[in-house]
């Protein structure tokens, strides 16, 4: 898929109106949808717990809190790309205390141009993430069929008294013959003598 025909689900936390309506301008939303408004932590939080964002862009400082340990907690969840907005004089400060946690900031006033690098930067950091994510759930997937065929394989041993080896060569033989994976052969196995 393009990465122009993907679409990122984006979480904008923030008490300023007219940056909202700025910001909104800049994320079409062939792009970016859907796109949820919130003015506080709080509201984030309820946000996060319904659904996942891909982006969460946040204005500081918010009304209930600044917002730092907000994106930080953030950047733990699974595939999300958080980018923490701060005035100027404060950036240096908070960039040091976030930027190990993965979180992007930047300076208050922003450009344009600025923040269409910054989702350019965050649509790049998004990719990179679905790839992992993809390796992850695959590395987990190959990993529970292991123990199932392991489980399979002991009940064979202990029901049929079969040693490993032919309890593997087994498995593996019914799962050719029968053109099925071997997890389906584990998993036949493990209704049988359970």
């Amino acid at each position: 898929m393009d990465l122009q025909e993907r679409l990122y689900s984006v979480l904008l936390v923030s008490a300023a109106e007219n940056f909202n309506i700025a910001l909104t301008a800049l994320l079409p939303e062939a792009l970016y949808s859907p796109l949820h408004i919130v003015s506080s932590v709080s509201a984030a939080k309820r946000a996060i717990y319904e659904r996942s964002f891909d982006y969460v862009i946040i204005n500081a400082p918010l009304a209930d809190e600044f917002g730092t340990r907000f994106a930080i907690d953030t950047c733990h969840t699974q595939g999300t790309i958080v980018l923490l907005l701060v005035k100027s004089e404060l950036h240096a400060e908070i960039h040091d205390k976030v930027v190990k946690y993965g979180v992007f900031t930047l300076p208050k006033p922003i450009s344009k141009t600025t923040v269409a690098l910054a989702l350019n930067w965050m649509a790049s950091a998004r990719e990179r993430l679905r790839k992992f994510e993809k390796t992850t759930l695959s590395l987990e997937e190959k990993m529970e069929e292991i123990r199932v065929v392991n489980r399979a394989k002991w009940l064979l041993i202990s029901e049929l008294k079969m040693n490993e080896p032919d309890a593997h060569r087994y498995i593996g033989k019914q799962a050719m013959d029968r053109c099925i994976s071997k997890r389906e052969v584990a998993e036949e196995i493990i209704k049988t003598y359970l």
